[in-house]
């Protein structure tokens, strides 16, 4: 088996050790592609709370085929094609994981799509339709669109039926036009709040999705609308260093929605964190029916920007750090 660690910030290398044996109610995964999330890029910075100590074997996303099972699983068999979503460990060549955070691949689902789409399509049903409780026809901000879990909230909302606005540098106007998106704004260089309410006539929007206050909690609040639903969604944008990510944590820690200010204005604000959510994985696994209903009827297609190879991990990080990737990244093992 072999592995891929984050030994220190700014550093991966590759550990080869023996292959393992899947325990009750697990299966083990021969894997062909992994997706890198934002998740691994502030891992690789040292800046990801949630990740163990170091060193440890990020990874969230794979695809591959179930060469091992043992006893307790049902559902599943050895060599049936699959896509999971394991806690950390995705940066691997096989893989044991339970059951129940692992989904059968269609038949025409490539191992790119599978394991491009499972952690950012997740969180964005997650945001809009069971956080956001979205509605055809309502008016949806998504900040920083042009990141995984929002090209992925742009493909929920356009299913939705929903009037889509987002924030993005103007350098991505021309793809996220591509996908379908109704009205974009740079954050860099707009009144995006002024903006906002011209287009709206003054009423606001009924849904946000803010990268933890990214872009301003007043402004994003000032313009939702009545009955408006703020959701904050983990830390996105472009975190430089540890410590400009310690500071958007520690920003979040200042108390400015009170209850009684939103029982006054009508207003909803609600955090999502999907990876408080793996010992409720019936949750996940009923959204994830749905989207990989989606996926059948051709609703959506991940982006998918490049692929490299599995020993190609640190080059791979680091062209998501330089954000010239439009979508997702991926790594693959054909051995």
């Amino acid at each position: 088996m072999k592995q891929i660690w984050i030994d220190k910030p700014n550093s991966l290398i590759i550990r080869e050790g023996h292959d393992p044996r899947p325990r009750n109610g697990e299966v083990r995964i021969r894997v062909e592609r992994i997706g890198l999330s934002f998740a691994d890029r502030l891992g690789w910075l040292g800046a990801y709370k949630p990740a163990p100590v170091f060193p440890y074997v990020p990874g969230h996303e794979i695809s591959g085929v179930v060469d091992a099972i043992a006893q307790g699983v049902t559902g599943i068999k050895e060599g049936d094609h699959v896509f999971a979503i394991p806690h950390f460990g995705g940066y691997t060549d096989l893989i044991c994981l339970p059951h129940t955070h692992v989904f059968k691949r269609l038949d025409w689902m490539s191992a790119n799509d599978a394991a491009a789409f499972p952690l950012d399509y997740l969180i964005a049903y997650q945001l809009l339709v069971v956080m956001g409780s979205l509605r055809p026809g309502d008016k949806l901000l998504i900040h920083d669109v042009a990141s995984g879990i929002g090209l992925a909230a742009l493909d929920i909302g356009k299913l939705s039926g929903a009037i889509i606005y987002g924030s993005a540098p103007t350098m991505r106007y021309e793809f996220l036009q591509k996908r379908g998106i109704h009205h974009l704004l740079d954050p860099y260089r707009d009144d995006y709040e002024k903006i906002m309410m011209e287009l709206t006539n003054g009423r606001g929007v009924q849904l946000i999705l803010d990268p933890a206050g990214r872009w301003g909690w007043r402004k994003n609040y000032r313009i939702l609308s009545a009955t408006g639903r703020l959701v904050y969604c983990g830390v996105c944008g472009r975190p430089e260093n540890r410590l400009m990510a310690m500071r958007w944590w520690l920003r979040s820690l200042w108390p400015f929605h009170t209850p009684a200010r939103l029982m006054n204005d009508n207003k909803v604000v609600a955090g999502a964190n999907i990876s408080r959510l793996w010992e409720h994985i019936d949750m996940p696994r009923r959204w994830m029916a749905q989207l990989i209903a989606w996926y059948d009827e051709a609703l959506f297609r991940p982006a998918i920007d490049r692929t490299f190879k599995f020993e190609e991990a640190a080059r791979a990080i680091a062209y998501m750090q330089s954000e010239k990737n439009e979508g997702k990244v991926l790594l693959e093992n054909n051995e």
